[in-house]
């Protein structure tokens, strides 16, 4: 079990990532890859996934094992930026981080050659790295980012209630059951037995879609505090979209749209009503900021059952994503929705910028086996 033990200020400073984290996503999608599981989540990705990559799963292997510790240079804080910016803070890295970081590895005196040169300093073997790292996410991550964008952004919004609500206690109360909160420890589901003392930094809450299972954070207890945690995922999983064309973790406006979407929809509404009829529209136009089924209904005037019905027809459009919450489902717009409501012209971005969380107030790495 891991203990992240809180102080006032602690809860003060604790907050959500605005965006996925295009590294995070990059390494634990690597683990993913590599299951030989039969499943709907990450089944019909791993297929395709795997059709795309041209030898990169075997040079990243031998740094990221299936199971146990990975170095904790690998994601770096400026991946909630994007790829580029995690790359560049990646090429960085001071070479005795690398080496004592590479040392930890179960297998550092087996490690092929131009990984035991990079902890050296070698720069070939850290273009090498980056290169790799950045084919690998173009063919695994990048096609499928505004769905792995909308899954983060529910869990959000979901987040941002119950922060709302119940202000920090309610928010880390809200977390998946991996997770309990017993002021002032927040109680992790871990490989091993371990505290996280944040000692006045805070901790950055960082929801991922390739994250399975038990939560993650970085070995090194002296850098900025991250738990990484798993979203709900739909039955489906991801989608296949044969063609499609990759959009890149590139950082700025990387969110689901719902803000973007609040702020022009009521003008695009009144047109889109022309197209899927005026209910719809302002069910897709209330779904901007996030609801559940029964704040639907008052919004929009019709009953529980037919606003049931509309979020159904839009979620199977791919228009709306639904997060159960204990008894209640919440409805948050997905990319495309967003871009569906704010009338997104060809060639336009389908995402835009990620619907802000309220600051916290204080009233109120390892995955599965790391070691």
């Amino acid at each position: 079990m891991l203990r992240v033990h809180f102080s006032e200020l602690d809860l003060a400073r604790l907050r959500m990532a605005v965006r996925p984290d295009a590294l995070w996503e990059t390494v634990l999608s690597f683990h993913r890859l590599r299951e030989n599981r039969a499943e709907s989540v990450y089944g019909k990705w791993r297929s395709e996934a795997r059709n795309r990559l041209n030898g990169e799963a075997r040079l990243l292997a031998p740094l990221i094992p299936s199971r146990g510790y990975f170095p904790d240079f690998l994601t770096p804080a400026e991946g909630v930026i994007g790829c580029d910016a995690a790359m560049s803070a990646l090429r960085a890295t001071p070479g005795e981080r690398l080496n004592a970081e590479l040392a930890g590895l179960p297998a550092a005196r087996a490690l092929p050659g131009w990984i035991r040169d990079l902890g050296e300093g070698g720069r070939k073997s850290l273009d090498r790295l980056i290169g790799t790292l950045r084919a690998y996410h173009q063919a695994a991550v990048a096609p499928y980012w505004p769905h792995i964008q909308a899954r983060i952004e529910a869990d959000r919004v979901a987040r941002g209630r119950a922060l709302l609500d119940g202000g920090a206690d309610g928010l880390l109360a809200s977390l998946p059951a991996t997770m309990r909160w017993r002021a002032p420890v927040l109680e992790v589901d871990y490989p091993v037995d371990r505290d996280l003392r944040l000692r006045g930094r805070g901790l950055l809450l960082l929801p991922s879609f390739f994250c399975r299972g038990t939560p993650v954070t970085f070995r090194n207890p002296d850098l900025t505090p991250v738990l990484v945690y798993p979203v709900e995922h739909a039955p489906c999983g991801l989608p296949l979209r044969p063609g499609q064309r990759p959009a890149l973790a590139s950082g700025v406006g990387a969110g689901a749209g719902a803000a973007s979407a609040s702020a022009s929809g009521a003008g695009s509404a009144r047109t889109l009503g022309k197209l899927v009829g005026q209910t719809r529209s302002a069910v897709l136009l209330e779904v901007s900021g996030g609801c559940t089924t029964s704040e639907l209904a008052r919004r929009v005037g019709v009953s529980l059952a037919s606003a049931s019905q509309h979020a159904s027809v839009l979620r199977e459009a791919g228009l709306v994503h639904t997060l159960r919450q204990g008894s209640a489902v919440l409805h948050t717009l997905t990319p495309l929705g967003a871009a569906l409501l704010r009338g997104g012209a060809p060639g336009e971005r389908v995402f835009g910028s990620p619907a802000q969380l309220p600051p916290v107030t204080a009233g109120g790495r390892w995955p599965s086996g790391r070691g």
